[in-house]
C-alpha cells in the first residue's frame, strides 16, 4: 500500500537529463555525432514558456483576449530544455549570426532536426499526448 512519503520530493524519480543525437550534422574530432543533452523543466518553468509565448488581441467588440502562439510556445520549451549545445553562448550564436537560443535553434537546425528535437523535449519532459492537442487545450 502507498504512503504519503512516496510523493515527497526526495522520494520523486527524477529524469534529469538525456542524451539524445539531434543530427549526425555535428560530429566530433573522430567523426562521431555528438549528442545533444536534454533535461526536464518543472511545471513552473513550462508557465514561463507558454505565458512568454501568450499575448493579448482584440476580440469582438473590443474585448481583449489571451492569444498562444503554439509555435512559438514549442520553440521555447524546446529551447530551455536543451542543456548542452549551450544556446545561450554569444560564440555559437555569433557564428550563426543571431542573438537569442529560439533564433540559434532556428537557425542551426534542419527541418527534420528540429522535430525530432521537439519530440524527445516533449517527450523528457513527461507529454505523452501529441503536443498539439495540449496546445489547443492550453488555448481554450
Amino acid at each position: 500500500m502507498s504512503t504519503l512519503s512516496s510523493f515527497f520530493a526526495q522520494n520523486a524519480i527524477h529524469l534529469d537529463t538525456e542524451l539524445f543525437v539531434v543530427s549526425k550534422r555535428f560530429v566530433d574530432a573522430d567523426g562521431k555525432p555528438v549528442p545533444w543533452k536534454l533535461r526536464s523543466m518543472t511545471e513552473a518553468e513550462n508557465e514561463e514558456c507558454r505565458r512568454a509565448a501568450t499575448k493579448q488581441v482584440k476580440g469582438k467588440g473590443n474585448a481583449r483576449q489571451t492569444e498562444l502562439n503554439g509555435d512559438e510556445y514549442l520553440l521555447k520549451l524546446v529551447a530551455k530544455s536543451v542543456v548542452f549545445p549551450e544556446l545561450g553562448d554569444a560564440d555559437l550564436q555569433k557564428s550563426y549570426g543571431v542573438l537569442g537560443a529560439e533564433n540559434l535553434l532556428r537557425k542551426m537546425l534542419l527541418p527534420g532536426e528540429y522535430a525530432n528535437l521537439l519530440v524527445k523535449a516533449q517527450e523528457i519532459n513527461g507529454f505523452e499526448s501529441d503536443i498539439n492537442e495540449l496546445v489547443d487545450e492550453v488555448k481554450n
